[in-house]
């Protein structure tokens, strides 16, 4: 016999973080000055019955009269072969504060809409399989009160960079705690997503006339996130040797060793694409498959007004 009380669980990340910059943090919109679209996607556990599939487009850009970065982002996520399914879309301020020569601090609002809606077709209960030949059959089992659920959603985030090269941010999404229960007496309100992350970029050898992009250099960076009691800490390296970028990751959940990342990725002045693989090192084993990433960025024509203010060399990946 088995009872279960009460399930928890966290929101899904990309193992490509700085290739979806709005995700990981508001305060990313209009870092890169120039207009830019992104493009995710995310296939994790595909051997256990079509685990988590996620998808994400987004698109931020700086605006000189407003002082800062605009952003839009929308990302959906399929569980359990669409058994549960996920939207978020939401708008993103960023302001940009030049504190001096070297430093650039930006703050960010984001705010949107979050909705849950739940397949019940898809859910397989005990009475409904034939104990005599395995065939289904119409169970007893009633669908809760609502079907579909939506809320508010609000997020903010803080990024400081030095020098273009050093930086450090951090997020906090789900502020307002959105309710998403489908039972309308009660309650199941999303625990805070708190998110801290630095890295920095050290030419080797600069390349393509001074630009955003090196022939040769490295950049180490680390990830934290917390959401309730769940806790996460990714520690690695990117190395860009132009046009290609590899990049070696160790995520580890602080209850058990989680994931190896392992990304190769080609990249020029207007494009980027990457593909990464997570090689799981939890009890859900190599048969899950572990997980394969897909990304995909343009950057846009710089209006030549903006060519003055300096971007923040975060990773593209």
């Amino acid at each position: 016999m088995l009872g279960v009380l009460k399930v928890s669980a966290q929101d899904f990340a990309f193992s490509q973080y700085y290739a979806n910059p709005l995700y990981l943090n508001p305060a990313l919109a209009g870092s890169k000055i120039c207009p830019r679209l992104t493009l995710n996607y995310r296939n994790q556990w595909p051997g256990i019955y079509n685990g988590y599939v996620s998808y994400s487009a987004a698109y931020d850009q700086f605006f000189k009269s407003i002082s800062g970065g605009v952003g839009i982002i929308a990302t959906a996520d399929v569980l359990g072969a669409g058994a549960l399914n996920t939207f978020s879309g939401s708008a993103i301020y960023s302001y940009r504060l030049q504190v001096s020569r070297e430093i650039v601090i930006n703050a960010a609002l984001q705010a949107g809409y979050l909705q849950y809606r739940l397949n019940w077709d898809k859910l397989i209960f005990e009475d409904n399989i034939n104990t005599i030949d395995g065939s289904f059959k119409i169970g007893n089992e009633k669908p809760p009160s609502r079907l579909s659920v939506g809320d508010i959603d609000i997020d903010a985030g803080f990024l400081a960079g030095y020098n273009e090269r050093l930086y450090l941010g951090a997020a906090v999404h789900h502020v307002t705690m959105p309710d998403m229960a489908f039972y309308v007496n009660n309650s199941n309100r999303l625990d805070m997503r708190i998110t801290v992350h630095a890295g920095a970029l050290f030419d080797i050898k600069q390349g393509l006339q001074g630009g955003d992009l090196e022939d040769l250099s490295i950049s180490p960076n680390i990830v934290y996130m917390q959401q309730g009691n769940f806790h996460q800490l990714n520690g690695g390296m990117y190395v860009n040797f132009f046009p290609f970028v590899s990049g070696l990751w160790f995520r580890h959940n602080f209850e058990n060793a989680d994931a190896l990342i392992l990304l190769l990725g080609f990249q020029q002045p207007r494009y980027k694409i990457g593909y990464s693989f997570d090689f799981p090192f939890s009890h859900v084993g190599i048969k899950s498959y572990g997980a394969h990433e897909v990304s995909l960025a343009w950057q846009f024509d710089c209006p030549r007004k903006e060519f003055k203010y300096k971007a923040i060399k975060c990773p593209r990946f």
